[in-house]
């Protein structure tokens, strides 16, 4: 029987991604298991930002938004490819929350993680270009901060990249169905399409989200296992609301927010909800009430109107609290907690499970996760770049206008997707190429094989899905008959296979 690995990890979501690559980079030996896509469930469903959290200030979770603060910038600095500044506009309405209130919460968000790269906040007038033409007439005052976008789906599928890269076996559409505890190692029983095998592990972190029970009742079945509380979220996409690169964030009558944000170029990204799930996590859809809840609270500050009908899209994930018996499901921390099993002795192999978290503490929750294992050698990932993000963050323009004279003969709209995509690994992706007929079949769009060859071989693409909802989100610009044309590539691949 092979050597164990030192380090097991159940599920390839952002938490599961960030401990494989820490754990990796500190030589350790690592497999990661998932069962599906990396990233397919919570980690792609989010409203994409990294931030700190301000609503997260009124329940005074101040080390979350501390923390959450610090992370957006280093993050910023190691991924600038899919992490860019967003400034988004809080607009004052009479009778919610009180402009000292709005005053004060900015002022600590400004000065809570020591703000470096991003601009502060500062008063803008809502009846003045652009807003008047976009907002309603009451509203006169509103606020102006900075946050993030990231490319969550993308930020999961690099991680996993450099975890390899360092040295960690990433194994996607590969479930773990059976955990059982030795004197020293754990025995997982793993199910892929072609049959199960079985590996060993001294140690397995159990990040697989709102699976997260599911997988403790399968390695401790003697013990009650009621943790989690999922709530699901839900976001509409429609043709684009309004000019400008600017966010905008509404307060709800309920206490709670709904962000529009500018989205894919064509499109704005509405959302999102607080709603209990109960049910299968791998089926989600948006429910005619929330759909109808982001249209009301969109149009209680839109001039235009927008319906459910209009949107062109949705998307929906279940979020894996921790449940901290909050009576609200907007209200419950969304803090990460660890459960620490070590068995009936200190020399049997642990389990660490995961609860909660979000896209933007995910480094620094990877190492408070191997610190509570004991693992050794030093945090490392602060600093370093992730695959593609060796970019000086305030010249990436500088990087676009570089590429663009580097590869003239590729369209305009090509270079800003691709840059955006994978950074300095553009050059990896198109080495070699000299024109258009050096990239192979043309699929749709600006997509062409050897794109999907690259995903295959570099991001662990296995399907049309993956590349066209997670890898990128070109579903939302192909065609139907170019999609088509993606998953034929991908039947032909496995037909070859």
């Amino acid at each position: 029987m092979t050597d164990p690995y030192d380090l097991l990890v159940i599920g390839g979501g952002i938490n599961g991604a960030g401990i494989a690559r820490d754990a990796a980079g500190r030589g350790l030996s690592v497999l990661l298991v998932e069962k599906d896509d990396l990233a397919q469930h919570t980690s792609s469903a989010s409203t994409k930002l990294v931030h700190g959290g301000l609503r997260y200030l009124e329940h005074y979770e101040f080390r979350l938004v501390r923390e959450s603060l610090i992370e957006r910038e280093r993050l910023l600095k190691i991924a600038p490819h899919i992490i860019w500044p967003l400034r988004f506009v809080l607009p004052h309405d009479e009778g919610l929350r009180p402009k000292w209130m709005l005053r004060l919460g900015l002022f600590l968000y400004d000065n809570l993680g020591g703000r470096k790269l991003l601009p502060p906040t500062r008063s803008v007038n809502l009846r003045e270009p652009p807003h008047a033409d976009i907002l309603e007439d009451r509203l006169v005052k509103g606020f102006e901060y900075s946050d993030c976008w990231v490319e969550d789906s993308r930020l999961v599928a690099l991680n996993c990249v450099d975890a390899k890269e360092h040295g960690a076996d990433i194994r996607t559409r590969t479930e773990c169905t059976g955990l059982k505890r030795g004197e020293e190692v754990w025995t997982a029983t793993l199910r892929t399409e072609s049959g199960e095998e079985e590996v060993r592990a001294r140690m397995v972190v159990n990040a697989s989200g709102p699976w997260v029970d599911t997988v403790l009742e399968r390695a401790i079945p003697r013990e009650s296992h009621e943790n989690l509380r999922l709530v699901k979220g839900s976001h509409l996409i429609f043709p684009r609301l309004f000019e400008g690169e600017h966010c905008y964030i509404f307060q709800n009558k309920d206490d709670r927010i709904v962000f529009a944000i500018p989205y894919e170029r064509e499109f704005t990204l509405v959302g999102t909800t607080d709603v209990r799930f109960e049910g299968d996590p791998s089926v989600i859809e948006i429910s005619p009430e929330e759909a109808r809840y982001i249209c009301d609270a969109a149009n209680e500050y839109l001039r235009v109107d927008v319906t459910p009908e209009q949107a062109v899209s949705s998307y929906s994930g279940v979020r894996p609290l921790y449940d901290d018996r909050s009576s609200s499901d907007s209200t419950v921390t969304r803090d990460y907690v660890f459960e620490l099993d070590r068995g009936d002795g200190d020399d049997e192999p642990p389990l660490l499970s995961i609860f909660g978290g979000k896209i933007t503490t995910f480094r620094k929750l990877a190492e408070h996760a191997l610190e509570k294992l004991g693992m050794p050698g030093k945090a490392w990932t602060a600093p370093a770049p992730l695959p593609g993000g060796d970019i000086d963050p305030e010249r990436f323009d500088d990087f676009v206008e570089d590429v663009r004279k580097r590869y003239d003969w590729l369209p305009g709209s090509a270079i800003e997707r691709l840059c955006r995509a994978y950074g300095t690994r553009v050059h990896i992706l198109l080495v070699d190429t000299q024109g258009l007929n050096d990239l192979g079949p043309h699929l749709g769009g600006d997509l062409y094989e050897l794109e999907l060859e690259y995903l295959v071989d570099q991001e662990f693409a296995k399907s049309a899905e993956d590349v066209l909802w997670r890898r990128s989100k070109l579903g939302l610009h192909l065609d139907g008959a170019s999609q088509a044309r993606v998953r034929e590539w991908f039947a032909q691949q496995k037909v070859a296979a």
